[in-house]
C-alpha cells in the first residue's frame, strides 16, 4: 500500500499543518455602530497570521480595539470611528467618504464588520455616489456597489511589497507559512517514489499514465488536472 498523498493529509486539518492559534489575534472586525467618536492609536503591531500589521485603539469609551493598520498610520494618531473627519485610517461610512478617496476593509453589507480589501499594500478607489449606493472600484480592477451605509477603513492596508524581501533561509520560510497554514514548499510528484505519488517512479521523470482525474476518483489517486465539463452538443441545421 501507498502512503497517503500530502496534499490529502493536509486537508484533513491535523495537527502538524495547522495554524498555531496562540499567535493570533483573534477575529478583526469592525467596532459597533453604536460607538462614535475619535480613538488614538496605542500601538502597531505584528500580526504572524495576516500578512498587514495590526493597530490597537483606544476607543472614546476607553475600550481597546484592534483594526488592520493603513499605511502611514503612527502612534499617537487619532482617528474617527463612524462618524468625523476623513483621515487615514478613519472608520466612516461610504455615504461619508468622498470620490477619489482610496479605501479598504470594507463592508459588503452593513455592518457586518469588513470582509474585502484586508491583505497587506491592496486598497480600493470610491468612484461614484448614485442615492443609496456607491461605486467602488476593487484591486481586481472590477467595479462593486456597495450600500452607503455600509463602512471601510480610509487608506491603504500596511505592508505593501511585503513579496519583495527574500527570505534568504528555507527555515525562514517554513515559519513564516505555517503562521499561514500553508504549504512552504511543493514536491513534483513525478520526483517522488511510487510508494508516496500516483506520478512517480519510473527510469525519468514522466507521469505514466493520464495526468487528468475525474471527480469521482477516490481520493488516494485524486491527483493531477480535473477533466474537462461536459458540454451539451449545439444543434446545427434543422430536423
Amino acid at each position: 500500500m501507498g502512503k497517503r498523498i500530502i496534499s490529502r493529509r493536509r486537508g484533513a486539518g491535523t495537527g502538524p499543518y495547522r495554524s498555531p492559534s496562540h499567535r493570533h489575534h483573534g477575529a478583526i472586525l469592525h467596532p459597533s455602530a453604536s460607538l462614535r467618536g475619535e480613538g488614538t492609536v496605542l500601538a502597531i503591531q505584528q500580526a504572524p497570521g495576516r500578512s498587514a500589521p495590526i493597530a490597537e485603539i483606544r476607543a472614546p469609551d476607553g475600550e481597546r480595539l484592534r483594526i488592520i493598520a493603513p499605511a502611514g498610520l503612527a502612534t499617537g494618531d487619532k482617528l474617527a470611528i463612524n462618524h468625523g473627519l476623513v483621515d487615514r485610517g478613519s472608520l466612516l461610512p461610504l455615504g461619508e467618504i468622498p470620490d477619489g478617496t482610496l479605501v479598504s476593509n470594507l463592508e459588503v453589507h452593513p455592518f457586518d464588520g469588513g470582509r474585502l480589501v484586508r491583505a497587506a499594500g491592496t486598497s480600493a478607489l470610491v468612484v461614484a455616489h448614485t442615492g443609496r449606493e456607491v461605486t467602488v472600484q476593487l484591486p481586481s480592477g472590477s467595479f462593486k456597489q456597495f450600500l452607503a451605509s455600509c463602512r471601510a477603513q480610509v487608506g491603504t492596508i500596511a505592508g505593501g511589497g511585503r513579496g519583495e524581501r527574500p527570505f534568504t533561509k528555507a527555515g525562514k520560510k517554513v515559519h513564516a507559512y505555517r503562521s499561514l497554514a500553508k504549504a512552504p514548499f511543493k514536491v513534483r510528484g513525478v520526483a517522488m517514489n511510487p510508494v508516496n505519488h500516483p506520478f512517480g517512479g519510473g527510469a525519468h521523470q514522466h507521469v505514466g499514465r493520464p495526468s487528468t482525474v475525474s471527480s469521482g476518483t477516490w481520493p488516494g489517486a485524486k491527483v493531477g488536472r480535473f477533466g474537462p465539463k461536459k458540454r451539451k452538443k449545439l444543434r446545427t441545421g434543422g430536423g
